[in-house]
């Protein structure tokens, strides 16, 4: 498998989860041992050399890709959650949506001073939840090294949000 079949696997879902929203669902990837083990496997062809301390997933379908990635690598994993999901001493970061605010955690003690991190989610649209978490990776005082999604949306512009950061994707689709 390339990275240009993952599009047969990917479900375009319309008018989820609002009218006038198509929705990329990861699903069809999950449901595809071979379109799953590809993503692994492209994520240890980009990253297994790279000397990264930690992998961090993005609730809730980063975890998906995050964890089974940090224990292909023998490295941490790190939670990055909704506010409140968390037990314990956490930091917290709040950033904007299209209607509102949201906040998303990680343990305090989850990310090492200087740690190098991985940031992990399955889809990469405006950028505004990947930049929150670098943030707080940040705060806790590592370094985010690479922000990795399976699928990018760049007509969504996630790039104002995450310049300074490298961001890669398998696959990339730029419109509706």
């Amino acid at each position: 498998m390339d990275d240009k079949k993952l599009d047969d696997v990917i479900r375009k879902v319309p008018g989820f989860p609002k009218p006038g929203i198509l929705f990329y669902d990861i699903t069809g990837i999950l449901m595809n041992p071979e379109a799953f083990s590809h993503c692994l496997d492209r994520m240890e062809q980009l990253y297994g050399h790279t000397g990264i301390d930690a992998v961090a997933g993005i609730e809730a379908r980063g975890f998906l890709f995050a964890a089974p990635f940090a224990l292909r690598l023998g490295k941490p994993l790190v939670l990055v959650r909704k506010k409140g999901k968390l037990p314990g001493a956490t930091l917290t970061r709040t950033f904007e949506l299209e209607y509102g605010t949201d906040e998303i955690q990680i343990h305090r003690d989850d990310v090492k001073i200087g740690q190098t991190v991985l940031l992990v989610d399955d889809l990469i649209a405006t950028g505004g939840t990947i930049k929150a978490a670098a943030e707080l990776i940040a705060q806790a005082g590592g370094k985010v090294k690479d922000i990795f999604g399976v699928i990018g949306l760049p007509f969504l512009e996630y790039e104002r949000y995450l310049r300074g950061y490298r961001v890669t994707t398998l696959i990339e689709y730029h419109g509706e």
